[in-house]
């Protein structure tokens, strides 16, 4: 397995691409953009795209989907039946499935979004979308949704192996370890003292 990241200026967004070098396929996770560089890594390691997965229906995590699927024919896989005019293969919480040769486990995290949904890729990495940053949780719209977020995260997430790596829609990696024990939403009256101009991560 490779797992290649790509930053976007776009919504100061991340893009991955997780690559079968052994059965030459790869999936794409919450396109941003498609640029020439992320084309390069699927010619160049002659890789069928053959799935796209979407934590959630944000537009700097989807507007390059448009492209991908005028070049690739991919399965896009999300909890919505539908993004932009594309038909998705709905995913639901606790769903497994393989996908490119690797074994897949959905997990509904809502509170960022009501969409929200993550993917674990080989019981191992874990791509979070929105849902889970290095050091933070993702915004929400009030105090109450971002405790219960917290709250979700902690219950779905934090009772995964501690050395599962985290792959954000934002900011660097991190893993299941570093976060149980250093991510400051979880200080006490964190929710609280949320300023209403706090929208770096969108």
């Amino acid at each position: 397995m490779k797992i290649y990241q790509h930053y976007s200026i776009f919504g100061f967004s991340n893009s991955y691409m997780i690559g079968n070098e052994k059965l030459g396929k790869a999936i794409a996770v919450d396109p941003a953009e498609l640029t020439p560089t992320m084309i390069e890594k699927i010619e160049q390691n002659h890789f069928d795209l053959c799935a796209i997965f979407i934590t959630h229906n944000h537009t700097h995590h989807i507007r390059g989907l448009s492209t991908i699927m005028k070049i690739y024919s991919p399965i896009i896989y999300a909890s919505n039946a539908k993004i932009l005019e594309f038909q998705c293969k709905k995913v639901r919480d606790g769903e497994s499935f393989e996908e490119a040769g690797f074994s897949v486990r959905a997990i509904a995290v809502p509170g960022h979004s009501q969409d929200s949904i993550v993917y674990l890729v080989d019981e191992s990495f874990l791509f979070t979308g929105d849902v889970l940053h290095a050091g933070l949780i993702g915004k929400t719209s009030s105090t109450f949704n971002t405790n219960a977020l917290a709250a979700r995260i902690q219950q779905k997430l934090f009772s995964l192996p501690q050395e599962t790596v985290i792959f954000p829609g934002h900011g660097p990696p991190s893993t299941i370890f570093s976060e149980t024990r250093a991510n400051i939403s979880y200080q006490e009256g964190f929710a609280e003292h949320i300023k209403s101009n706090y929208d770096f991560f969108v």
